[in-house]
């Protein structure tokens, strides 16, 4: 049995997450007290329809219960750190149709909390005297119109939200197990796109390969979209489509992950689809592989994250000017902001339950083009998980104005940047643990381009 898998045998840390919280509420609030109540997704039905919509947990609920099912509420009392959990009752009209639901006993044999109850007695617990009256700490606009706080002397409906948000940055190891996961069975799925990339006729083939291979291996869910794009789709950023034949295009970019257990991975990869890159493919790649391996030697507690965004543009910079597309004097070309045209979008974000996770503060009111984007601003903290993703991209789009712009043209060589359009982009990317001394990457699918192009040669 490896480490994760011993981990993951064990249960989720609800009252762990529940004392952080309180932690950090208190570091607000001193003299915090009473109760933490938070409501799980409700069933939804889809419009004008008797299907229900596909299941997400809210992420706050699960933080603090583990539990990834429909309709449960739950209460923390501070002051006695007791955690229950409320699920829903049998209904016999659905037993028939859905099976059993869980029962009280087996969801304490589950989850990390003192006691479950039917989602029933939600109510009756909140106006009992030893629910710890005090203050009600609950998320605006997720408390249902049947439940009432009479009980409590205050309610705070803002603070818990942004409680759980910043706990939510740093993980425990139980979390980084959760993220291996998913990104260990992300990396199969990204394996198999490889093998299937040659004989592949459309996108839709190579996105079906991908979560056939996450739903045949335990994730059931996708983090988010994949992004299967071919050629010049490539330059979308969040290309969605998905349709487009591959015939006669050099490269795919393929960015997915597979979400395990309510925690996600996100992995980017570019390759060639007929397994040799052309001579601007191979550069733009050498180019953004320098830029991510530059960018993860930097990584420990406490750096800059706008510094190792920045530095990544500075490679870039590096990078272009070698092949010509840029030119002219690099530290120009950075205090112009250049760059920006073939690099737009931030170098990463937080990644735990959310693929762009809470806490990175991002300031998108920002009038400086190269961190308007940046979704983390500030110092990472050790337990932090962050995604390094460069790009180099040739959006025509966003290019062009800065051909036209008198200050921006005079660094870029058009002529030889006609010859990349095809190429589309180039985005590599993987899932960073911080640590005190350094950092750990999660993320094992295959990059270094020998082990790639063997892999879809084979």
């Amino acid at each position: 049995m490896d480490e994760t898998h011993r981990i993951l045998k064990g249960k989720y840390p609800a009252k762990a997450h529940a004392a952080k919280v309180v932690n950090y509420l208190k570091s607000k609030v001193p003299n915090v007290n009473g109760v933490i109540y938070l409501e799980g997704q409700k069933t939804r039905m889809i419009e004008d329809n008797d299907e229900e919509i596909p299941f997400r947990q809210r992420r706050y609920f699960y933080y603090l219960s583990g539990c990834n099912v429909p309709d449960c509420y739950l209460a923390y009392n501070i002051e006695k750190s007791h955690l229950t959990l409320f699920i829903p009752p049998i209904e016999p009209d659905s037993v028939i149709w859905s099976g059993l639901p869980l029962s009280p006993n087996e969801a304490l044999k589950i989850y990390d909390v003192d006691d479950v109850r039917s989602s029933a007695e939600v109510n009756t617990y909140l106006a009992a005297k030893d629910s710890g009256a005090g203050d009600v700490w609950a998320i605006q606009e997720q408390v249902s119109d049947h439940i009432t706080f009479l009980n409590f002397e205050k309610k705070n409906l803002t603070l818990l939200k942004d409680a759980i948000e910043e706990c939510r940055v740093t993980k425990d190891e139980y979390e980084i197990a959760l993220i291996r996961k998913a990104n260990s069975i992300s990396t199969i799925a990204h394996t198999a796109v490889l093998k299937a990339a040659k004989t592949a006729k459309n996108e839709r083939e190579l996105e079906a390969v991908f979560i056939e291979r996450c739903i045949a291996n335990g994730a059931r869910e996708q983090a988010y979209h994949p992004i299967v794009a071919s050629g010049e789709n490539g330059a979308t950023l969040h290309y969605g489509k998905n349709a487009d034949d591959l015939e006669g295009q050099s490269n795919l970019l393929l960015d997915a992950g597979g979400e395990y257990n309510c925690y996600t991975s996100d992995i980017t990869r570019t390759f060639p689809i007929n397994g040799k890159f052309t001579e601007e493919s191979q550069q733009i790649y050498h180019i953004v592989m320098k830029m991510q391996e530059g960018c993860i030697e930097m990584l420990k507690a406490g750096v800059l994250w706008d510094d190792v965004h920045a530095h990544a543009h500075e490679v870039a910079i590096e990078g272009l000017l070698n092949i010509g597309i840029l030119k002219g004097n690099k530290v120009d070309i950075f205090k112009n902001r250049t760059s920006v045209a073939f690099f737009p979008h931030g170098l990463g974000h937080y990644l735990g339950m959310d693929t762009h996770d809470t806490g990175g503060h991002a300031n998108y009111k920002d009038t400086d083009s190269m961190y308007k984007y940046l979704r983390v601003r500030g110092n990472l903290p050790a337990g932090s998980v962050i995604t390094v993703e460069p790009g180099i991209y040739f959006c025509k789009f966003i290019i062009e104005p800065y051909l036209k712009d008198p200050v921006h043209k005079e660094f870029i060589d058009k002529e030889i940047l006609d010859r990349y359009w095809y190429v589309g982009g180039v985005r590599i990317e993987d899932n960073i643990l911080v640590t005190e001394g350094g950092s750990e990457n999660l993320t094992t699918a295959p990059k270094e381009l020998n082990d790639v192009l063997a892999i879809i040669n084979s």
